[in-house]
């Protein structure tokens, strides 16, 4: 009995509208953190540990799209999802808690097509045009690392993606893999060697959802160990991708 009752309590809590409700971002590039919009729905990691950790629940799952982590982390006081994967940084640890880190992934720039730009020391001067995803732990990053150049939030991957291409911004802010993933859609760019920062990504839960907390937890401890990451990690294009659990 007070197994049952603590699984009702459980999922009165994680999943309070009967579904368990992921909160997942859009990217054409996908990723560890980042989601794709499919013909069938979506794919992703966070899509693919959603539905394992609702299959472990015994409910179904719910995607609740953002076009990025910032909307997400705005979101978490509005009870609109109950579980997500994103970036974690001190100021959204006042906001939500979270869970293991799953992923580390190294932020740096990409620079127009013919850009003389080639390295940090030339990116940051006065007039240089720096793009980053708006209210991002990466953003923040960029502002801080960044004494000249002038950074600037805009809400989606895609509207950054056309103002690269079209050369009306100077570079962009990222994760080293997405960067080298757009490096191929535009011929002439290039993706800086040195890392301005390290972004962890980690499971995560609204403010006060200790049980919820919880399960995330053991979830993520769990999938890291058994597999279940690096499946998801697999069938989503990160095969030569290790999974990277702690920062160096």
């Amino acid at each position: 009995m007070a197994t049952s009752a603590d699984a009702d309590a459980l999922k009165d809590q994680i999943a309070p509208t009967g579904k368990l409700r992921v909160a997942i971002a859009i990217s054409p590039a996908g990723g560890a953190f980042w989601s794709t919009k499919t013909e069938n729905g979506y794919a992703g990691v966070p899509v693919d540990l959603g539905r394992e950790m609702a299959a472990q629940l015994g409910i179904p799952v719910e995607y609740v799209v953002h076009q990025n982590s910032g909307q997400i982390t705005d979101a978490a006081v509005r009870n609109t999802w109950d579980i997500t994967f994103l970036p974690k940084d001190p100021e959204r640890e006042t906001r939500m808690t979270f869970g293991p880190i799953y992923e580390v992934a190294d932020a740096t720039y990409i620079v127009k097509p013919g850009s003389t730009i080639t390295n940090f020391a030339t990116l940051d001067q006065d007039g240089v045009k720096v793009a980053a995803v708006n209210a991002t732990t990466t953003m923040r990053g960029a502002i801080a690392h960044l004494k000249h150049a002038k950074v600037t939030g805009y809400q989606t991957y895609d509207e950054i993606f056309n103002l690269l291409k079209s050369g009306e911004i100077d570079a962009f802010a990222l994760s080293r893999d997405q960067l080298n993933a757009m490096a191929k859609k535009i011929p002439g760019t290039r993706v800086l060697d040195e890392t301005f920062k390290q972004t962890v990504t980690a499971v995560a839960v609204p403010l006060n959802h200790p049980l919820a907390a919880a399960f995330a937890t053991r979830f993520m401890t769990e999938a890291i160990a058994n597999g279940t990451l690096r499946k998801a990690y697999d069938a989503n294009g990160l095969k030569d991708t290790p999974v990277r659990t702690e920062v160096k």
